[in-house]
């Protein structure tokens, strides 16, 4: 057999198991690669894509941090320029409003920006023709309650006379007194009369009889005169004694009068009532009297109101309002502006504003002496440290501390840029050396505690909330406390958001607070 010839297929190892023939193997391994790998592949890709993005997509809360406070303590000479900050003047400690008590349309503005007014100084005028004719109506209204206050005045008075001086009750009860007297005078004259008539019968009866019995020796006439005489005689008795129960009656209801206006002399109900209702009516109209006259003062102190006047010496900062503009006064809505006119400041009340670094801010004391500099004054301003405030600027990295201007010259002004050199306090014993240390201090706010010590919240590098516990030390004036273990410098503290934090949870740091411990 030559070379060519020889087939080296025939030398290949046969290692399938038995009865499993050459094509089933190759549609097996065809399979596999064709659906099993890519399969897997895609299944372990999703599973790592899944668990890369399994805590992006889980909501996360959102939380704000405040950076930790560093402050380093040097010892240096007194005076030494500590550090420089950018700041600017404004009135201290707030610039005054002035503004229109009254309500009205501004007729014109007196003053102009960075005029020197005093107290009392008119600054604007209001259009006053309707507190003018509010005044004329408050005194017409108090004329015509002066009025009714007279003539209640005038009848308290007759009423006084009528209790005091009840002539109008005894005039008819001297009246009743008479009449009862002249009764009683004919009740007692009744017998007389009677027994005058009985007699006069008597006499008459006889006389008639006697000229009867005479018969014609008496003339008709006579005999019918003497009859007549008998009538009237008897018809007289009769008449008397008739009248003596009419006058007992005249008598008792005589009596009965005199006694009733005794009583109402002697009570006087109806003139004490009278009395009092006219005190009543008096003591009314010296309520509406009086009311009158604080609607008059009203009226007035509204006209003086629509001028409106300097509450200070000083100088105008800016104008608010100007001629036409309505302002509200004081019944407009709080809060609001609408009633300021202009503003004011006191020259001699000055202050800077300045925007010290967050690194810059342990140097930072009370009463520390600052010298600022401004383009409006040749010579240096004097001014020393009033405090810092809790505004953080978060774009600058700064925070807000307030400088008090010592006799700020006429030159400078509110608003006005400045540079302010922040100067070393004295010390007791001072050194050639300049020592340094630094201190780190936490709002007092963010520091909590539980069974185990105090402790803060951080943010670590994987933004996950943490709990570090920590060493405090003593705290300061400004709101702060010094952390002597368990802070770094780079940490970031949780300053809003803490409710339902547990340890390791991922937040999502939305920035810094506006203010520290906010």
């Amino acid at each position: 057999m030559t070379r060519s010839q020889l087939d080296l297929s025939q030398l290949a190892m046969d290692r399938s198991p038995r009865g499993e023939t050459q094509p089933a193997r190759s549609q097996r391994k065809r399979w596999v690669s064709r659906y099993v790998v890519p399969i897997g592949i895609l299944v372990g890709f999703v599973i790592l894509l899944g668990a890369a993005a399994g805590r992006r997509l889980m909501p996360r809360p959102s939380v704000t941090v405040v950076p930790v406070i560093v402050k380093r303590t040097e010892l240096q000479p007194s005076g030494t320029p500590l550090f420089q900050a950018a700041g600017w003047i404004e009135p201290r400690p707030t610039a005054i409003r002035v503004a229109a008590l009254a309500t009205g349309v501004i007729e014109s503005l007196l003053v102009v920006e960075g005029q020197q007014v005093t107290k009392g100084e008119p600054i604007a005028n209001l259009i006053a023709i309707d507190a003018e004719l509010s005044v004329e109506q408050a005194r017409n209204s108090l004329a015509i309650r002066e009025g009714e206050l007279s003539r209640a005045i005038a009848e308290r008075d007759a009423a006084k006379i009528r209790l005091n001086n009840p002539v109008h009750l005894q005039v008819p009860l001297a009246d009743a007194q008479s009449r009862l007297a002249n009764a009683k005078t004919e009740l007692a004259k009744l017998p007389f009369l009677i027994e005058a008539a009985e007699a006069q019968v008597k006499y008459t009866l006889s006389s008639m009889q006697g000229k009867q019995a005479a018969e014609s020796a008496i003339a008709g006439r006579v005999v019918r005169q003497s009859e007549s005489e008998y009538a009237a005689a008897k018809a007289n008795l009769q008449e008397l004694q008739q009248r003596v129960p009419n006058i007992e009656h005249e008598v008792d209801a005589l009596q009965g009068k005199v006694d009733a206006l005794q009583q109402q002399l002697e009570l006087l109900v109806e003139e004490r009532r009278q009395l009092q209702e006219a005190e009543a009516k008096v003591a009314s109209a010296i309520g509406m009297r009086d009311e009158a006259k604080l609607r008059l003062r009203q009226a007035e102190l509204t006209l003086q109101r629509n001028t409106v006047l300097a509450p200070m010496d000083g100088r105008i900062l800016s104008l608010i309002a100007s001629p036409g503009t309505r302002v509200t006064g004081l019944d407009g809505p709080s809060g609001q502006g609408t009633s300021t006119v202009v503003e004011m400041y006191d020259p001699e009340r000055l202050q800077v504003r300045a925007d010290v670094r967050l690194e810059d801010v342990p140097m930072v004391t009370r009463g520390q002496s600052v010298e600022i500099k401004t383009a409006s004054s040749d010579a240096v301003i004097h001014g020393r440290v009033l405090q810092t405030t809790s505004s953080a600027n978060i774009q600058k990295n700064t925070l807000e501390v307030k400088v008090e201007l010592i006799d700020p010259p006429a030159t400078v002004s509110p608003e006005m840029l400045v540079t302010a050199t922040f100067l070393s306090p004295a010390i007791a014993e001072p050194s050639s050396e300049s020592l340094q240390s630094e201190r780190v201090f936490v709002p007092k706010q963010l520091v909590q505690s539980n069974d185990t010590g105090s402790f803060v919240w951080i943010v670590d590098f994987d933004e996950r909330a943490q709990q570090r516990s920590v060493e405090i030390g003593s705290p300061t004036a400004d709101g702060l406390v010094e952390i002597q273990a368990g802070l770094n410098v780079t940490d970031k503290l949780i300053a809003t958001g803490l409710d339902d934090l547990e340890p390791g949870t991922h937040v999502v740091v939305r920035g810094e607070a506006q203010s520290i411990g906010n």
